[in-house]
């Protein structure tokens, strides 16, 4: 199996279905299985960037310079544990420079704690046992370039997804170490990057969860990933790690966190930001803030990551197809594949997740039946058995919790 080179295809672009009829064929063959287009079907197209982000891998698409914003390619989330070069970036503000790690602190304050402390970072380290999870981190916005009408906001494809290890101390011990009053409803972050505006009193992001995910055992506060320092475009020196809800969550280059005994109220938890329509709505729909609700588990999704969208296959040899599939807080049950436009399934190999908000793997063997262009989909079911849509599901303004199924493009090309 090959990639032939400017082959490179994923679903930031489309063609119509009465543009396929029209023609019938890409890139001079076949669309096999063509008969079971619906009126609302996309191939799969291609789209190429050539910025780079500092320290991060060049093959990761730049969507937003100001801030740092960066997806990766579904290709390079093949590994079971996603290498740091290749973390996707979401950043809301700027990193902070020339970090003093010998005077980091962390600060643990707010309604509901019995009297604040602070500790620095080596203190933390030493004081507490340190714990490795592989922890899916997805942006609550990843597949927001599918919506139409178009949601505002970073035009996420597929790739601000990952699951790496991470290092820390858990929260919960921590928490526990200061003191938790009995109101104690909700956690919220401080971070140290500073305002795009260059304006040091306005503080970029700072969300939060429900005590009760604070207080889970794979809840982090993070100093390592993959066995070595977060990188600075994710965190670095220190972060939050809440796996299986939007990665707004888990605040970056941490410095403070405060227990609430209410919804935390800070940066981008209000308004429309991170929240859904309580009800759903007509697409373009203008929605009042107080008809939004907060977004917590993410969805049930999965990706291919193996072939590469675009790959070339010889005559009618088998093939693996493999990828990653998660559920938010829940388990996935199965994950099935087709390559006739979702008019039939296989079923895939499923492995189990080696703990709690890690994403699980799948794997199967694919034939072609004759030369074409074809479409591999991907569908994840989770253990209440809600699958993924198979159509961008739930149009909301800004554009959140697309958990359509996957689709690569590939074509069998000759004889082997």
């Amino acid at each position: 199996m090959t990639n032939k080179k400017g082959s490179k295809l994923n679903r930031k672009e489309f063609l119509s279905k009465s543009a396929l009829l029209g023609a019938i064929t890409v890139a001079g063959l076949p669309v096999v299985f063509s008969k079971n287009l619906k009126a609302n079907d996309v191939l799969v197209e291609g789209n190429d960037d050539t910025t780079t982000v500092p320290g991060k891998s060049k093959e990761l698409k730049v969507l937003n310079t100001k801030p740092w914003n960066a997806e990766t390619p579904a290709h390079l989330l093949d590994p079971n544990v996603t290498p740091t070069d290749v973390l996707f970036v979401r950043n809301n503000g700027n990193p902070p420079r020339n970090v003093d790690v010998d005077n980091w602190t962390l600060t643990i304050d707010g309604e509901s704690v019995k009297a604040p402390k602070t500790y620095t970072l080596a203190e933390l380290k030493s004081k507490f046992k340190h714990h490795t999870f592989q922890l899916t981190l997805e942006c609550g916005g990843n597949g927001r370039a599918e919506f139409n009408p178009p949601a505002k906001g970073n035009q996420w494809s597929t790739g601000a997804i990952s699951c790496a290890e991470w290092t820390g101390v858990k929260l919960k011990d921590v928490l526990n170490d200061v003191g938790l009053k009995s109101d104690a409803v909700y956690i919220g972050y401080h971070g140290a990057d500073t305002h795009l505006s260059g304006d040091a009193e306005k503080e970029v992001i700072s969300r939060g969860v429900p005590i009760n995910k604070a207080l889970e055992d794979e809840a982090l506060i993070a100093f390592q990933v993959n066995g070595e320092d977060i990188p600075e475009m994710n965190g670095y020196p220190l972060r939050l790690m809440f796996g299986g809800w939007p990665a707004s969550t888990s605040g970056k280059w941490l410095t403070g966190i405060a227990v609430r005994n209410k919804v935390h109220d800070g940066a981008k938890m209000e308004g429309q930001s991170y929240r859904v329509p309580k009800n759903p709505v007509e697409p373009g729909t203008k929605v009042a803030d107080e008809d939004m609700k907060i977004i917590e588990a993410m969805p049930v999704k999965s990706l291919i990551t193996y072939p590469k969208s675009g790959a070339m296959v010889k005559g009618n040899q088998e093939f693996e197809v493999r990828g990653h599939a998660w559920a938010g807080d829940k388990m996935v049950n199965s994950v099935h594949i087709s390559i006739d436009f979702g008019a039939t399934w296989k079923k895939c190999q499923l492995t189990k997740a080696v703990n709690k908000n890690a994403w699980q793997h799948f794997n199967t063997k694919v034939s072609l039946p004759q030369d074409g262009y074809y479409e591999i989909w991907a569908k994840a079911t989770d253990e209440n058995g809600i699958q993924q849509p198979m159509v961008v599901p739930g149009w909301n303004p800004k554009g959140y919790l697309n958990n359509a199924c996957h689709r690569i493009a590939v074509k069998r090309i000759g004889n082997e």
